[in-house]
């Protein structure tokens, strides 16, 4: 798990997905006339794959670990504006339930790649343990 680009991370390519996925249900029908949720709708949605992107950059699995848990929270604010357009009947149900599964997925990723994380030995580079430092 030692990739060279976050373009290379499984959660960075399905926060995209998520992302390209807000913005095409935040273009059209009553949602679209919202212009204040869309545009809140789809920086959630980019902060996410930002988050991920910036923590990979950085260097450290701190670092990363910081952006990360960011990450999974722009999902949750993500997952909570679904109920909002849901209930205010601006979106389908049924989307806002696949987007709000979306959502949850790529949280549960976050959350397993943190924890995978954080129980590196090695602090200094991303992915890296102390059993796999040349001496």
């Amino acid at each position: 798990m030692s990739g060279t680009r976050f373009e290379e991370l499984e959660v960075w390519r399905r926060a995209r997905e998520l992302t390209a996925r807000v913005y095409m249900l935040t273009r059209n029908g009553a949602l679209a006339r919202d212009t204040a949720l869309c545009r809140q709708m789809c920086r959630s949605a980019v902060s996410v794959m930002s988050n991920i992107a910036e923590g990979y950059e950085r260097g450290g699995n701190r670092k990363l670990v910081n952006f990360l848990s960011m990450a999974k929270g722009s999902a949750g604010e993500l997952r909570s504006q679904c109920y909002v357009v849901e209930d205010a009947g601006l979106l389908d149900s049924d989307q806002a339930e696949q987007l709000r599964r979306d959502c949850l997925v790529l949280s549960r990723m976050l959350a397993g790649f943190i924890r995978y994380l954080q129980r590196g030995d090695y602090k200094g580079h991303k992915f890296r343990s102390r059993k796999t430092v040349s001496p």
